[in-house]
Protein backbone atom coordinates (compact mmCIF):
# COMPACT_ATOMS: atom_id res chain seq x y z
CA UNK A 1 0.00 0.00 0.00
CA UNK A 2 1.07 3.60 -0.62
CA UNK A 3 3.79 2.60 -3.00
CA UNK A 4 5.40 4.43 -5.88
CA UNK A 5 3.53 3.58 -9.07
CA UNK A 6 5.68 3.67 -12.16
CA UNK A 7 3.94 4.66 -15.35
CA UNK A 8 3.30 1.68 -17.63
CA UNK A 9 4.74 1.49 -21.09
CA UNK A 10 3.29 3.02 -24.18
CA UNK A 11 -0.37 2.12 -24.58
CA UNK A 12 -1.29 -0.41 -27.17
CA UNK A 13 -1.61 1.14 -30.58
CA UNK A 14 -5.22 0.05 -30.76
CA UNK A 15 -6.12 2.36 -27.89
CA UNK A 16 -4.46 5.36 -29.51
CA UNK A 17 -5.22 4.90 -33.20
CA UNK A 18 -8.91 4.12 -32.95
CA UNK A 19 -10.79 4.23 -36.22
CA UNK A 20 -13.28 7.11 -36.27
CA UNK A 21 -15.42 8.51 -39.07
CA UNK A 22 -13.73 11.02 -41.31
CA UNK A 23 -16.38 13.55 -40.37
CA UNK A 24 -15.22 13.25 -36.78
CA UNK A 25 -11.51 13.65 -37.47
CA UNK A 26 -11.27 16.40 -34.85
CA UNK A 27 -12.36 13.98 -32.14
CA UNK A 28 -9.53 12.53 -30.06
CA UNK A 29 -9.08 9.88 -27.39
CA UNK A 30 -9.34 10.95 -23.77
CA UNK A 31 -6.03 10.80 -21.96
CA UNK A 32 -5.34 7.58 -20.01
CA UNK A 33 -4.39 9.71 -16.98
CA UNK A 34 -5.88 12.81 -15.39
CA UNK A 35 -2.51 14.56 -15.28
CA UNK A 36 -1.20 13.89 -11.78
CA UNK A 37 2.63 13.69 -11.91
CA UNK A 38 2.75 11.33 -8.90
CA UNK A 39 0.51 8.76 -10.63
CA UNK A 40 0.47 9.46 -14.38
CA UNK A 41 -2.09 6.77 -15.22
CA UNK A 42 -4.54 7.34 -12.37
CA UNK A 43 -7.79 8.93 -13.43
CA UNK A 44 -8.61 9.73 -17.03
CA UNK A 45 -9.12 12.70 -19.32
CA UNK A 46 -12.04 13.82 -21.46
CA UNK A 47 -14.99 13.61 -19.11
CA UNK A 48 -16.26 14.48 -15.64
CA UNK A 49 -18.37 12.03 -13.60
CA UNK A 50 -21.34 13.27 -11.57
CA UNK A 51 -22.79 9.99 -10.24
CA UNK A 52 -22.00 6.28 -9.87
CA UNK A 53 -24.83 3.75 -9.57
CA UNK A 54 -23.40 0.35 -8.60
CA UNK A 55 -25.72 -2.65 -8.52
CA UNK A 56 -23.73 -5.69 -7.43
CA UNK A 57 -23.93 -9.24 -6.14
CA UNK A 58 -21.17 -10.77 -4.02
CA UNK A 59 -20.59 -14.32 -2.80
CA UNK A 60 -18.21 -14.31 0.20
CA UNK A 61 -17.49 -18.04 0.00
CA UNK A 62 -15.92 -17.79 -3.45
CA UNK A 63 -15.07 -14.06 -3.65
CA UNK A 64 -17.16 -13.76 -6.81
CA UNK A 65 -18.40 -10.27 -7.61
CA UNK A 66 -20.78 -9.46 -10.45
CA UNK A 67 -22.80 -6.45 -11.35
CA UNK A 68 -23.57 -3.39 -13.39
CA UNK A 69 -22.10 0.07 -13.00
CA UNK A 70 -24.04 2.98 -14.46
CA UNK A 71 -21.89 6.10 -14.68
CA UNK A 72 -23.32 9.55 -15.38
CA UNK A 73 -20.80 11.99 -16.84
CA UNK A 74 -20.30 14.91 -19.18
CA UNK A 75 -17.58 15.15 -21.81
CA UNK A 76 -14.96 17.89 -21.45
CA UNK A 77 -13.59 17.52 -24.99
CA UNK A 78 -14.59 16.06 -28.35
CA UNK A 79 -14.10 12.36 -27.61
CA UNK A 80 -13.47 9.45 -29.93
CA UNK A 81 -12.77 7.12 -26.99
CA UNK A 82 -12.16 7.28 -23.26
CA UNK A 83 -10.77 5.18 -20.43
CA UNK A 84 -12.05 3.90 -17.12
CA UNK A 85 -9.79 2.54 -14.38
CA UNK A 86 -10.78 -1.09 -13.79
CA UNK A 87 -9.48 -4.63 -13.36
CA UNK A 88 -12.41 -7.07 -13.41
CA UNK A 89 -13.75 -8.87 -16.49
CA UNK A 90 -16.13 -6.83 -18.62
CA UNK A 91 -18.84 -8.48 -20.71
CA UNK A 92 -20.66 -5.47 -22.13
CA UNK A 93 -20.37 -1.70 -22.35
CA UNK A 94 -23.07 0.70 -23.52
CA UNK A 95 -22.68 4.44 -24.07
CA UNK A 96 -25.92 6.43 -24.24
CA UNK A 97 -27.82 3.19 -24.86
CA UNK A 98 -25.71 1.92 -27.76
CA UNK A 99 -23.25 -0.94 -27.51
CA UNK A 100 -19.67 0.27 -27.43
CA UNK A 101 -16.42 -1.44 -28.32
CA UNK A 102 -13.98 -1.97 -25.48
CA UNK A 103 -10.52 -3.33 -24.80
CA UNK A 104 -7.93 -3.23 -22.05
CA UNK A 105 -4.62 -1.45 -22.02
CA UNK A 106 -1.74 -0.86 -19.64
CA UNK A 107 -2.04 -2.04 -16.05
CA UNK A 108 -5.62 -1.00 -15.25
CA UNK A 109 -7.17 0.78 -18.24
CA UNK A 110 -10.53 -0.14 -19.77
CA UNK A 111 -10.61 1.65 -23.14
CA UNK A 112 -14.12 2.36 -24.47
CA UNK A 113 -14.96 3.43 -28.03
CA UNK A 114 -18.55 4.68 -28.37
CA UNK A 115 -20.55 3.79 -31.47
CA UNK A 116 -20.56 7.50 -32.33
CA UNK A 117 -18.00 10.10 -31.23
CA UNK A 118 -19.07 12.38 -28.38
CA UNK A 119 -19.01 16.14 -28.72
CA UNK A 120 -17.68 18.30 -25.91
CA UNK A 121 -20.35 19.03 -23.30
CA UNK A 122 -22.42 15.94 -24.09
CA UNK A 123 -24.19 14.21 -21.18
CA UNK A 124 -23.07 10.57 -21.17
CA UNK A 125 -24.51 7.46 -19.55
CA UNK A 126 -22.01 4.60 -19.47
CA UNK A 127 -23.21 1.12 -18.49
CA UNK A 128 -20.58 -1.51 -17.71
CA UNK A 129 -21.52 -5.13 -16.99
CA UNK A 130 -18.78 -7.11 -15.30
CA UNK A 131 -17.77 -9.97 -13.05
CA UNK A 132 -14.69 -11.52 -11.54
CA UNK A 133 -12.83 -12.60 -8.43
CA UNK A 134 -11.20 -9.43 -7.07
CA UNK A 135 -8.60 -11.24 -4.96
CA UNK A 136 -7.09 -12.73 -8.14
CA UNK A 137 -6.52 -9.36 -9.82
CA UNK A 138 -3.42 -7.23 -9.46
CA UNK A 139 -1.85 -4.14 -10.99
CA UNK A 140 1.70 -2.90 -10.54
CA UNK A 141 2.30 -6.05 -8.47
CA UNK A 142 -0.24 -5.41 -5.72
CA UNK A 143 -3.86 -6.03 -4.76
CA UNK A 144 -5.90 -3.80 -2.43
CA UNK A 145 -8.93 -6.10 -2.06
CA UNK A 146 -8.84 -7.52 1.48
CA UNK A 147 -10.43 -10.90 2.15
CA UNK A 148 -11.79 -11.52 5.65
CA UNK A 149 -12.96 -14.79 7.25
CA UNK A 150 -16.58 -13.94 6.37
CA UNK A 151 -16.28 -11.59 3.39
CA UNK A 152 -14.11 -8.81 2.02
CA UNK A 153 -13.20 -5.14 2.37
CA UNK A 154 -12.33 -2.45 -0.17
CA UNK A 155 -10.47 0.38 1.57
CA UNK A 156 -7.07 1.69 0.51
CA UNK A 157 -5.21 4.81 -0.60
CA UNK A 158 -4.47 6.09 -3.20
CA UNK A 159 -6.35 3.34 -5.05
CA UNK A 160 -9.01 0.74 -4.21
CA UNK A 161 -11.86 1.22 -6.70
CA UNK A 162 -10.32 -0.81 -9.56
CA UNK A 163 -11.08 -4.07 -7.78
CA UNK A 164 -14.83 -3.52 -7.49
CA UNK A 165 -16.11 -0.83 -9.84
CA UNK A 166 -14.96 1.07 -12.97
CA UNK A 167 -14.20 4.71 -12.31
CA UNK A 168 -12.31 7.90 -13.04
CA UNK A 169 -9.98 7.14 -10.16
CA UNK A 170 -8.58 10.45 -8.96
CA UNK A 171 -9.76 12.85 -6.23
CA UNK A 172 -10.24 15.62 -8.82
CA UNK A 173 -13.35 13.87 -10.14
CA UNK A 174 -15.70 13.59 -7.18
CA UNK A 175 -19.22 12.24 -7.57
CA UNK A 176 -22.28 11.06 -5.66
CA UNK A 177 -22.99 7.35 -5.20
CA UNK A 178 -25.69 4.72 -4.95
CA UNK A 179 -24.20 1.38 -3.89
CA UNK A 180 -26.58 -1.59 -3.95
CA UNK A 181 -25.15 -5.00 -3.07
CA UNK A 182 -26.87 -8.39 -2.72
CA UNK A 183 -25.24 -10.92 -0.41
CA UNK A 184 -26.34 -14.28 1.05
CA UNK A 185 -28.85 -13.97 3.90
CA UNK A 186 -27.07 -13.54 7.22
CA UNK A 187 -24.29 -11.46 5.67
CA UNK A 188 -24.28 -7.66 5.78
CA UNK A 189 -22.97 -4.84 3.61
CA UNK A 190 -21.41 -1.61 4.87
CA UNK A 191 -20.73 1.37 2.63
CA UNK A 192 -20.68 5.17 2.65
CA UNK A 193 -23.52 7.51 3.54
CA UNK A 194 -26.89 6.29 4.76
CA UNK A 195 -28.61 2.93 4.35
CA UNK A 196 -31.72 3.62 2.26
CA UNK A 197 -33.34 0.18 2.37
CA UNK A 198 -32.87 -3.57 2.52
CA UNK A 199 -34.82 -6.37 0.85
CA UNK A 200 -34.61 -10.15 0.86
CA UNK A 201 -35.46 -12.66 -1.86
CA UNK A 202 -34.58 -16.29 -2.52
CA UNK A 203 -31.78 -16.46 0.03
CA UNK A 204 -30.20 -13.11 -0.81
CA UNK A 205 -30.42 -9.76 1.00
CA UNK A 206 -29.82 -6.52 -0.86
CA UNK A 207 -28.45 -3.44 0.90
CA UNK A 208 -28.88 -0.01 -0.68
CA UNK A 209 -26.50 2.73 0.48
CA UNK A 210 -26.46 6.34 -0.72
CA UNK A 211 -23.77 9.03 -0.54
CA UNK A 212 -25.49 12.28 -1.52
CA UNK A 213 -22.42 14.54 -1.31
CA UNK A 214 -19.46 14.53 -3.71
CA UNK A 215 -16.96 11.82 -2.83
CA UNK A 216 -13.51 10.92 -4.17
CA UNK A 217 -13.15 7.41 -5.55
CA UNK A 218 -10.50 6.37 -3.01
CA UNK A 219 -12.90 7.36 -0.22
CA UNK A 220 -15.57 4.89 -1.31
CA UNK A 221 -15.64 1.72 0.74
CA UNK A 222 -17.32 -1.66 0.65
CA UNK A 223 -17.34 -4.16 3.51
CA UNK A 224 -19.12 -7.50 3.38
CA UNK A 225 -19.30 -9.79 6.39
CA UNK A 226 -21.09 -10.51 9.66
CA UNK A 227 -21.25 -7.33 11.72
CA UNK A 228 -22.77 -5.99 14.89
CA UNK A 229 -24.16 -2.63 13.76
CA UNK A 230 -24.89 0.20 16.19
CA UNK A 231 -26.82 3.38 15.41
CA UNK A 232 -27.15 6.62 17.34
CA UNK A 233 -27.35 10.37 16.90
CA UNK A 234 -24.78 12.83 18.23
CA UNK A 235 -25.85 15.67 20.49
CA UNK A 236 -25.33 17.92 17.49
CA UNK A 237 -27.81 15.87 15.44
CA UNK A 238 -25.47 13.82 13.26
CA UNK A 239 -26.63 10.22 12.62
CA UNK A 240 -23.87 7.73 13.51
CA UNK A 241 -23.56 4.20 12.09
CA UNK A 242 -20.78 1.94 13.39
CA UNK A 243 -20.09 -1.72 12.63
CA UNK A 244 -17.87 -4.36 14.21
CA UNK A 245 -16.99 -7.78 12.88
CA UNK A 246 -18.37 -10.46 15.18
CA UNK A 247 -14.99 -12.19 15.37
CA UNK A 248 -12.70 -9.40 16.60
CA UNK A 249 -11.71 -11.44 19.63
CA UNK A 250 -9.72 -9.60 22.30
CA UNK A 251 -9.74 -6.35 20.29
CA UNK A 252 -13.53 -6.05 20.37
CA UNK A 253 -13.90 -4.11 23.61
CA UNK A 254 -11.15 -1.58 22.86
CA UNK A 255 -12.49 -1.04 19.34
CA UNK A 256 -15.97 -0.29 20.64
CA UNK A 257 -14.66 1.91 23.46
CA UNK A 258 -12.95 4.03 20.80
CA UNK A 259 -15.27 4.04 17.79
CA UNK A 260 -18.47 4.39 19.84
CA UNK A 261 -17.24 7.88 20.79
CA UNK A 262 -17.59 8.99 17.15
CA UNK A 263 -20.64 11.17 17.78
CA UNK A 264 -18.99 12.97 20.68
CA UNK A 265 -15.83 13.56 18.66
CA UNK A 266 -17.69 14.77 15.56
CA UNK A 267 -19.41 17.39 17.71
CA UNK A 268 -16.11 18.37 19.34
CA UNK A 269 -14.32 18.73 16.00
CA UNK A 270 -17.23 20.81 14.68
CA UNK A 271 -16.20 23.45 17.18
CA UNK A 272 -12.88 23.82 15.34
CA UNK A 273 -13.80 23.00 11.74
CA UNK A 274 -17.40 24.12 11.41
CA UNK A 275 -20.60 22.10 10.88
CA UNK A 276 -20.12 18.44 10.00
CA UNK A 277 -20.35 18.33 6.19
CA UNK A 278 -22.15 15.02 5.60
CA UNK A 279 -25.46 13.28 6.31
CA UNK A 280 -23.94 10.62 8.57
CA UNK A 281 -20.79 9.67 10.42
CA UNK A 282 -19.35 6.45 11.74
CA UNK A 283 -16.79 3.74 11.26
CA UNK A 284 -16.32 0.01 10.95
CA UNK A 285 -13.81 -2.50 12.25
CA UNK A 286 -13.59 -5.65 10.10
CA UNK A 287 -11.49 -8.68 10.97
CA UNK A 288 -8.54 -7.85 8.72
CA UNK A 289 -4.80 -8.29 9.09
CA UNK A 290 -3.96 -4.80 7.80
CA UNK A 291 -2.48 -2.25 10.17
CA UNK A 292 -3.85 1.06 8.96
CA UNK A 293 -6.97 3.19 9.27
CA UNK A 294 -8.47 5.22 6.42
CA UNK A 295 -10.84 8.17 6.26
CA UNK A 296 -13.38 6.53 3.93
CA UNK A 297 -16.06 9.20 3.71
CA UNK A 298 -18.66 9.06 6.52
CA UNK A 299 -17.71 5.44 7.31
CA UNK A 300 -14.12 5.29 8.53
CA UNK A 301 -12.18 2.04 8.08
CA UNK A 302 -10.25 0.89 11.18
CA UNK A 303 -7.97 -2.11 11.44
CA UNK A 304 -8.36 -4.19 14.61
CA UNK A 305 -4.63 -3.65 15.17
CA UNK A 306 -5.37 0.00 15.96
CA UNK A 307 -6.87 -1.25 19.23
CA UNK A 308 -4.48 -4.08 20.07
CA UNK A 309 -3.06 -2.11 23.02
CA UNK A 310 -6.39 -0.78 24.26
CA UNK A 311 -8.74 2.00 23.31
CA UNK A 312 -7.38 4.90 21.25
CA UNK A 313 -9.60 7.91 20.68
CA UNK A 314 -6.65 9.67 19.03
CA UNK A 315 -6.96 7.54 15.89
CA UNK A 316 -10.70 8.25 15.78
CA UNK A 317 -9.99 11.99 16.04
CA UNK A 318 -7.47 11.72 13.19
CA UNK A 319 -9.86 9.97 10.81
CA UNK A 320 -12.83 12.15 11.71
CA UNK A 321 -10.76 15.30 11.15
CA UNK A 322 -10.26 14.05 7.60
CA UNK A 323 -14.01 14.32 7.01
CA UNK A 324 -13.36 18.07 6.75
CA UNK A 325 -9.70 18.05 5.70
CA UNK A 326 -9.45 15.53 2.87
CA UNK A 327 -13.05 14.43 2.29
CA UNK A 328 -15.11 17.64 2.23
CA UNK A 329 -12.15 19.57 0.81
CA UNK A 330 -10.11 17.11 -1.25
CA UNK A 331 -6.66 17.60 -2.67
CA UNK A 332 -6.20 18.74 -6.26
CA UNK A 333 -3.16 16.53 -6.75
CA UNK A 334 -1.52 13.88 -4.61
CA UNK A 335 1.34 16.29 -3.92
CA UNK A 336 -1.13 18.29 -1.79
CA UNK A 337 -1.33 15.49 0.78
CA UNK A 338 -0.28 17.88 3.59
CA UNK A 339 -3.76 19.40 3.44
CA UNK A 340 -5.05 16.00 4.55
CA UNK A 341 -2.44 14.59 6.89
CA UNK A 342 -0.92 17.69 8.48
CA UNK A 343 -4.30 18.87 9.71
CA UNK A 344 -5.56 15.45 10.78
CA UNK A 345 -2.39 15.05 12.87
CA UNK A 346 -2.86 18.54 14.29
CA UNK A 347 -6.40 17.57 15.32
CA UNK A 348 -4.80 14.82 17.43
CA UNK A 349 -2.64 17.50 19.06
CA UNK A 350 -5.74 19.57 19.79
CA UNK A 351 -7.37 16.51 21.36
CA UNK A 352 -4.27 15.96 23.49
CA UNK A 353 -4.58 19.52 24.75
CA UNK A 354 -8.30 19.03 25.40
CA UNK A 355 -7.55 15.90 27.42
CA UNK A 356 -4.83 17.64 29.45
CA UNK A 357 -2.12 15.35 28.10
CA UNK A 358 0.10 17.89 26.36
CA UNK A 359 -0.59 21.17 24.57
CA UNK A 360 -0.14 21.63 20.86
CA UNK A 361 2.97 23.73 21.55
CA UNK A 362 4.42 21.10 23.87
CA UNK A 363 3.89 18.47 21.20
CA UNK A 364 5.43 20.74 18.56
CA UNK A 365 8.45 21.39 20.78
CA UNK A 366 8.86 17.67 21.42
CA UNK A 367 8.72 16.75 17.73
CA UNK A 368 11.08 19.58 16.79
CA UNK A 369 13.62 18.62 19.47
CA UNK A 370 13.39 14.91 18.65
CA UNK A 371 14.84 15.36 15.18
CA UNK A 372 18.36 16.85 14.93
CA UNK A 373 19.23 18.96 11.93
CA UNK A 374 20.92 16.07 10.11
CA UNK A 375 17.91 13.77 10.52
CA UNK A 376 16.43 12.58 7.20
CA UNK A 377 13.08 13.65 8.67
CA UNK A 378 13.84 17.20 7.52
CA UNK A 379 14.65 16.22 3.95
CA UNK A 380 11.01 15.29 3.30
CA UNK A 381 9.01 18.28 2.06
CA UNK A 382 5.39 17.99 3.29
CA UNK A 383 4.20 20.48 0.67
CA UNK A 384 5.42 18.25 -2.17
CA UNK A 385 6.97 15.09 -0.71
CA UNK A 386 7.13 13.06 -3.92
CA UNK A 387 5.32 9.75 -4.47
CA UNK A 388 7.93 7.72 -2.57
CA UNK A 389 7.45 9.80 0.58
CA UNK A 390 3.79 10.70 0.21
CA UNK A 391 2.92 8.97 3.49
CA UNK A 392 6.24 9.46 5.26
CA UNK A 393 5.94 10.32 8.96
CA UNK A 394 7.36 13.75 8.18
CA UNK A 395 4.23 14.59 6.19
CA UNK A 396 2.29 14.02 9.41
CA UNK A 397 4.61 15.33 12.13
CA UNK A 398 6.50 18.02 10.23
CA UNK A 399 3.15 18.77 8.61
CA UNK A 400 1.59 19.40 12.02
CA UNK A 401 4.62 21.50 12.98
CA UNK A 402 3.80 23.70 9.99
CA UNK A 403 0.25 24.13 11.27
CA UNK A 404 1.54 25.15 14.71
CA UNK A 405 4.02 27.55 13.09
CA UNK A 406 1.12 29.13 11.20
CA UNK A 407 -0.80 29.49 14.46
CA UNK A 408 2.15 31.18 16.14
CA UNK A 409 2.62 33.53 13.19
CA UNK A 410 -0.95 34.74 12.78
CA UNK A 411 -2.29 34.46 16.34
CA UNK A 412 -5.15 32.39 17.67
CA UNK A 413 -8.02 34.55 16.42
CA UNK A 414 -6.90 34.43 12.78
CA UNK A 415 -5.69 30.82 13.07
CA UNK A 416 -8.98 29.43 14.29
CA UNK A 417 -10.84 31.53 11.73
CA UNK A 418 -8.68 29.90 9.04
CA UNK A 419 -9.19 26.43 10.50
CA UNK A 420 -12.98 26.80 10.46
CA UNK A 421 -13.29 28.88 7.30
CA UNK A 422 -11.22 26.66 5.00
CA UNK A 423 -13.75 23.78 4.76
CA UNK A 424 -16.50 26.30 4.03
CA UNK A 425 -14.39 28.12 1.43
CA UNK A 426 -13.89 24.96 -0.66
CA UNK A 427 -16.84 22.82 0.47
CA UNK A 428 -17.25 19.59 -1.54
CA UNK A 429 -14.48 20.67 -3.88
CA UNK A 430 -10.72 20.40 -4.35
CA UNK A 431 -7.84 22.64 -3.35
CA UNK A 432 -4.05 22.83 -3.35
CA UNK A 433 -1.42 23.86 -0.83
CA UNK A 434 -1.08 27.11 -2.80
CA UNK A 435 -4.82 27.72 -2.41
CA UNK A 436 -4.48 27.27 1.35
CA UNK A 437 -1.55 29.68 1.58
CA UNK A 438 -3.54 32.31 -0.32
CA UNK A 439 -6.55 31.77 1.95
CA UNK A 440 -4.45 32.01 5.12
CA UNK A 441 -2.90 35.25 3.87
CA UNK A 442 -6.34 36.67 3.05
CA UNK A 443 -7.78 35.87 6.47
CA UNK A 444 -4.72 36.87 8.51
CA UNK A 445 -3.65 39.85 6.44
CA UNK A 446 -0.05 38.63 6.69
CA UNK A 447 2.48 37.58 4.07
CA UNK A 448 3.17 33.92 4.76
CA UNK A 449 5.27 32.80 1.81
CA UNK A 450 8.51 32.53 3.80
CA UNK A 451 6.80 30.56 6.57
CA UNK A 452 5.26 28.06 4.18
CA UNK A 453 8.53 27.68 2.28
CA UNK A 454 10.47 26.99 5.47
CA UNK A 455 8.06 24.46 6.95
CA UNK A 456 6.68 22.77 3.85
CA UNK A 457 9.16 23.09 0.99
CA UNK A 458 12.74 23.40 2.27
CA UNK A 459 14.65 20.11 2.82
CA UNK A 460 16.24 21.48 6.00
CA UNK A 461 15.28 21.98 9.63
CA UNK A 462 13.60 25.39 9.97
CA UNK A 463 14.91 27.87 12.48
CA UNK A 464 12.65 28.81 15.38
CA UNK A 465 12.63 31.88 17.65
CA UNK A 466 15.24 31.77 20.39
CA UNK A 467 12.56 31.37 23.03
CA UNK A 468 11.55 28.07 21.44
CA UNK A 469 15.05 26.81 20.65
CA UNK A 470 15.22 24.55 23.67
CA UNK A 471 17.24 21.38 24.05
CA UNK A 472 15.74 18.28 25.62
CA UNK A 473 11.95 18.43 25.92
CA UNK A 474 9.82 16.19 28.11
CA UNK A 475 7.66 13.72 26.24
CA UNK A 476 3.98 14.74 26.46
CA UNK A 477 1.68 12.19 28.07
CA UNK A 478 -0.30 11.76 24.84
CA UNK A 479 2.72 11.02 22.68
CA UNK A 480 2.64 7.22 22.83
CA UNK A 481 -1.00 7.11 21.77
CA UNK A 482 -0.36 9.57 18.95
CA UNK A 483 2.73 7.64 17.88
CA UNK A 484 0.69 4.43 17.84
CA UNK A 485 -1.37 5.93 14.99
CA UNK A 486 1.59 6.44 12.67
CA UNK A 487 0.24 3.86 10.23
CA UNK A 488 -3.09 5.65 9.81
CA UNK A 489 -4.01 7.75 6.79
Amino acid sequence: MHRRILAPGVLAAASLLLAIPASAASYTAGAPGIGDPYYPYYGNGGYDVSHYDLRLQYQPATDELAGTATILARTTQDLSSFDLDFLLDVSEVRVNGAQAAFTTSGQHELVITPKSPLAKGTPVTVVVRYSGVPSTKSAYGFNTWHRTPDGAVAADEPEAAWWWYPSNDHPLDKATYDVSVAVPDGTQVISNGLLQSTSSKLGWTRYNWRQNKPQATYLTTLAVGKFDITTSTSEGGVPVVNAYSKDLGDNDGAARASVERTGELVDWLSGYFGPYPFASAGGYVPNTTTGYALETQTRVYYSPKQFANGSNTSVVVHELAHQWYGDDVSLKGWKDIWLNEGFARYAQWLWSEHEGEGTTQELADYVYASHPADDAFWTVKPGDPGPDDQFDIAVYDRGALAVQALRNAVGDDAFFAILKGWPKEHAYGNASVGDFEAYAEKVSGKSLGALFDAWLFEPTKPAVPAARAVGAVAQPKSWKRIEATNDVH
